[in-house]
């Protein structure tokens, strides 16, 4: 069953600090009320006989491949799954550890591994899926080499992804990381004279404006319209890369058997090739 409740709002966090304290207002009663849909839906499910499972997704990619599995496979191995869109990182997290979400569908493991370590979150992770390479955007220069002398570069603010842009900045000559420790703004030497401006990872297409590069995820440079293909002055290499997207799910949950099958339908043939189809520009790139 396709349900799609966006939910525009941004909690914040002591790391991740991603929306003013009215919006999480809103987003939690958004939240509600998609839990309450779900319930709706896991009845009627009940009836049929499949197993409903509520996942929580970024809008895109992830939502897009659960609607594709929803839309054609999910009958199947007889689930039925109601997506609910985050548009931050905090929330999917809290939902699905306050028992609102069945799973969610929209971190890399480093993020899982740094969240699971600071709240003490008991979760599970399968598989790799997809990787979406990060890029260097700017609206004033068309190469990195243009770079001026003490210029700004946009980076995400949570401590997860702003060590895998680092390292891509790092790549690219801006800085040198250190060899070892954390990885932040902090701790890396600057190589070219510039300035950080650190940016919550929904507004960061929005800070090209301010910035003369910006570090931009997959999923937020979509949400804005930007293609890697057409837009991007530097991509990150996919080889060896750590930061695939996995489903996740907590630990002892009493759906199990029917995540286990949705794992098993993320890792199909046919959501390979709708990745390889829907994103040929290499934005979304099969981990399978």
């Amino acid at each position: 069953m396709r349900a799609l409740r966006p939910i525009s709002a941004l909690a914040a966090s002591a790391i991740l600090v991603l929306a003013g304290c009215s919006a999480a207002t809103d987003n939690a009663a958004s939240g509600a009320d998609a839990a309450g849909s779900g319930a709706d839906s896991a009845a009627s499910g009940a009836a049929d006989g499949a197993v409903t499972l509520i996942v929580g997704a970024s809008p895109t990619p992830h939502a897009l491949i659960l609607n594709y599995i929803d839309e054609n496979l999910d009958a199947k191995e007889n689930i039925d799954i109601t997506v609910v869109e985050y548009t931050d990182y905090v929330q999917p997290n809290t939902a699905l550890n306050e028992g609102e979400l069945d799973a969610n569908f929209f971190q890399t493991v480093p993020y899982l591994e740094e969240q699971s370590a600071e709240f003490g979150y008991q979760f599970e992770a399968g598989k790799g899926i997809h990787l979406e390479p990060l890029a260097i955007y700017s609206s004033k220069l068309k190469k990195v080499e243009e770079f001026p002398e003490g210029g700004k570069v946009g980076i995400i603010s949570d401590t997860a992804n702003q060590a895998r842009a680092l390292k891509l900045l790092a790549d690219k000559g801006f800085v040198k990381l250190p060899a070892s420790g954390a990885v932040n703004v902090n701790t890396v030497e600057k190589i070219k004279k510039f300035d950080f401006i650190e940016v919550e990872g929904p507004q960061l297409v929005r800070s090209l404006a301010d910035v003369d590069v910006a570090v931009i995820n997959g999923n937020f440079a979509q949400e804005g319209d930007l293609s890697q293909a057409k837009d991007a002055i530097a991509v990150e290499s996919p080889e060896n890369n750590p930061a695939v997207n996995v489903l996740v799910w907590k630990k002892g949950s009493e759906k199990a058997e029917a995540i286990a099958k949705l794992e098993k339908l993320l890792h199909s043939d046919e959501v390979k090739k709708f990745i390889e189809e829907k994103w040929t520009d290499g934005s979304v790139i099969p981990a399978f």
